[in-house]
């Protein structure tokens, strides 16, 4: 265990708190104005972050707060931590383990499964595309770039081939037959790979199912790719989003392509970074825990999302 002094950890804290603060301070005037967002609101709405739990600083597994000014850290209330003889306050990894472990190990399994793996970038966030293709209704109140029948031609044109589950649930009934692969949440760990930008902002949400354990400054490093991310998902797509001031990532086009390309490589390097960084978060906690059970097929539905 490494110990922090008071002064060390609150200053941390804030920190931390100052810079979720920032990060979620457009989210959070909207929501008071009950405005949506197309891009931003995934980050909410999907992964169901809240910017409150985003805020709350952790130390992580492994280091024990001393007591500050006004005695024993906070977090001594706070679900999984623990209080030791001197007001030290740590994660206590067996509690956490005693209702997350079969989580951790899925995490861990998953994680260490696509850092193994060469990042695959040929898929241009033509996932977006099949999620239109053919269809009149869409999940966005915008324009399509091309009209439907040029967005359609699109796809027609390219070949698909999403390894996501995550994302390929959401193809259009005529598009689920043109993707080369045909994922399953049973075949995740065999096919999530690195160079996948959904893969890659799930780091945050793996950061998030990890808790306490996870370091604050971590967690908001995960949270800050997936919101990077994510812009680049929507100027890829097919959705027109100059009212957002957004230029569009033309991907239809050679010089779109190489810009995907080019800044998905960039993504897929920071995320191999966090991911290994989570690994080892997991391997920490799993020091501890016991032998592992069997996992069978229904571990990964409790991670659907």
């Amino acid at each position: 265990m490494t110990r922090l002094a008071g002064p060390t950890w609150l200053a941390l804290a804030q920190a931390h708190e100052e810079r979720a603060d920032s990060l979620t301070a457009g989210h959070r005037a909207r929501r008071a104005a009950r405005e949506r967002h197309a891009i931003d609101d995934f980050l909410y709405d999907y992964y169901g972050t809240r910017p409150s739990v985003l805020r709350r600083w952790h130390p992580g597994v492994g280091i024990t707060l001393e007591p500050g000014p006004d005695g024993p850290a906070p977090h001594r209330t706070w679900r999984w931590y623990a209080t030791d003889a001197d007001g030290g306050v740590s994660v206590d990894i067996a509690a956490f383990l005693a209702d997350r472990a079969e989580s951790v190990r899925f995490i861990h399994r998953l994680l260490s499964s696509i850092a193994s793996r060469p990042a695959f970038t040929g898929c241009f966030g033509l996932h977006e595309w099949a999620m239109v293709y053919r269809q009149r209704e869409h999940r966005h109140p915008l324009p399509l770039r091309l009209g439907q029948a040029g967005t359609d031609a699109v796809v027609e044109s390219h070949q698909i081939r999403c390894t996501h589950f995550d994302a390929f649930r959401f193809f259009t009934p005529d598009a689920v037959g043109l993707n080369r692969l045909q994922p399953t949440r049973e075949s995740q760990v065999d096919l999530d790979q690195p160079g996948c930008l959904h893969a890659s902002m799930d780091c945050h949400k793996w950061a998030t199912k990890l808790g306490p354990a996870v370091r604050g400054d971590l967690a908001l490093d995960c949270f800050e790719l997936a919101r990077d991310i994510r812009l680049l998902d929507m100027q890829a797509s097919p959705y027109d989003f100059s009212s957002y001031g957004e230029p569009p990532v033309a991907i239809e086009t050679p010089e779109g392509k190489a810009e995907y390309v080019a800044r998905q490589r960039e993504f897929a390097q920071r995320a191999g970074h966090l991911r290994a960084r989570l690994i080892g978060v997991c391997e920490t906690l799993l020091d501890r825990a016991e032998p592992p059970a069997r996992v069978g097929a229904g571990a990964y539905g409790v991670f659907h999302k």
